[in-house]
């Protein structure tokens, strides 16, 4: 099987690096995967941005993989979500994904039923940030605090009115107010 390796660290002052590396290889020889690809990526896990990891999707993608090795679950994914939708993404495509760490190997019929557990947990995931969200509008709102975009100036709303009475469209006055044409509509609805 043609096999990535994928190692990540939060910070270059971090030196798991080789470490992850070396339990990858051991893991793909004792397979006895052939491995086409190694990829080292330094980044926060709360940062957004893992190009590397967008590389190696894409060659997945590209059917230029069949599987891809990291030392632990959490080396991948920033949530629970984003685990699950780039595994998918790689199942998808016909890739195998395996964790070493956790004994997660997506090609068994064990791991599969482990990635529709770490499924219904994403769900869950987005479940309750979404509640946390909702509960702490209703919050704001019970304190009297505007919740939303900002309510639009009054000397605007003022102005909108004013111009649409000397005939200017709607979208004339958006462009010339540079606000936009639904917040226009809305003004002039409510009047």
């Amino acid at each position: 099987m043609r096999t990535a390796l994928y190692a990540r660290v939060s910070t270059k002052d971090q030196q798991t690096l080789p470490m992850q590396m070396k339990a990858m290889r051991e893991y793909a020889k004792n397979r006895q995967w052939r491995v086409v690809k190694e990829i080292k990526e330094i980044g926060s896990g709360a940062d957004n941005n893992r190009p590397e990891r967008e590389k190696l999707i894409k060659l997945a993608k590209q059917r230029n993989l069949d599987a891809v090795v990291v030392w632990k679950f959490d080396r991948w994914g920033r949530s629970m979500t984003d685990f699950v939708l780039t595994v998918n993404d790689l199942k998808d495509s016909g890739v195998v994904f395996v964790s070493i760490t956790e004994a997660l190997d997506l090609s068994t019929p064990i791991g599969e039923m482990t990635a529709g557990i770490f499924a219904l947990l994403a769900q869950y995931e987005r479940k309750l940030l979404s509640e946390r969200v909702k509960a702490g509008m209703e919050y704001a709102k019970s304190k009297g605090k505007h919740v939303g975009r900002p309510p639009t100036d009054k000397k605007k709303v003022a102005e909108v009115k004013r111009l649409c009475e000397e005939g200017m469209s709607k979208y004339a006055i958006s462009k010339k107010l540079k606000m936009g044409w639904e917040t226009v509509y809305k003004i002039l609805d409510n009047s």
